[in-house]
């Protein structure tokens, strides 16, 4: 199997490192590989912030419901949706009509961009020997991350990973189950699933069934989808695009 395709299916969630710091020269080629990441227009419509200090590192483990592994990984890049240096030079422009700011698509265009990097520094960091993480949770309460971060307006914390060399606890953990191809991947339209067609799905995924896989559903339905922190990143995240319209 090629070296490439063989790497990407065997890439799980990494969340127990060495203490061992990674070379800054693996730094370096991790953010290359950011940067050389397709975007629209080849605007780059996102920075990262390399958080080094402690303090602010602990922050970020506490606000993002309290993942200590955060503080103690030996890197860890915050991947913001930015407009605000293209806004900055666009001011200086003689354009012959009013400057339009930035919108909700605009916003949504930047966080689709800095994912894509952020995927392109996940998989440079595998490919020379790092686990990695990604920290959904730094969409959740945006104003203590914007008070971390020091953010202006139209930069947003849009994703985050962790880096490290992985424990061989987590070399060995194997990786979870993925769906079938053909349970996700459609021809020309979508095809709707239904309530039992999830189940069956689920129930090859997970290999359960019957009691067990309702027990296995409604357990996962309390832990991710009825949680305090969906609910909290659910108005975080409104809050977020409402600040965006309003430029705050």
């Amino acid at each position: 199997m090629n070296e490439t395709i063989k790497l990407l299916m065997a890439r799980k969630s990494v969340r127990q490192f060495e203490r061992e710091a990674i070379p800054e020269a693996d730094v370096e080629t991790i953010l290359r590989a950011a940067v050389q990441a397709p975007s629209a227009g080849n605007m780059t419509l996102w920075s990262i912030i390399r958080v080094t200090d402690p303090l602010k590192k602990q922050a970020l483990a506490v606000s993002c419901d309290n993942q200590p592994f955060i503080a103690t990984a030996p890197l860890v890049l915050v991947f913001c949706a930015d407009y605000r240096r293209w806004l900055d030079v666009f001011a200086t422009l003689d354009l012959g009509e009013p400057l339009r700011m930035p919108g909700e698509g605009d916003f949504l265009l930047a966080m689709e961009d800095a994912i894509i990097a952020a995927h392109a520094s996940v998989v440079a960091a595998d490919a020379l020997g790092y686990g990695s993480c990604y920290i959904g949770d730094i969409i959740e309460h945006c104003d203590t991350q914007r008070e971390i971060l020091s953010l202006p307006a139209y930069v947003k914390p849009v994703c985050m990973a962790v880096y490290g060399r992985p424990t061989q606890g987590q070399i060995e953990r194997r990786k979870p189950p993925r769906f079938d191809i053909r349970d996700v991947v459609f021809e020309n339209a979508y095809r709707v699933a239904g309530a039992q067609g999830m189940k069956d799905m689920l129930g090859k995924r997970q290999g359960l069934d019957g009691e067990g896989l309702e027990r296995w559903l409604t357990a996962f339905a309390k832990r991710k989808w009825n949680s305090d922190f969906s609910r909290e990143m659910t108005r975080s995240a409104a809050q977020m695009i409402e600040e965006w319209r309003e430029g705050k």
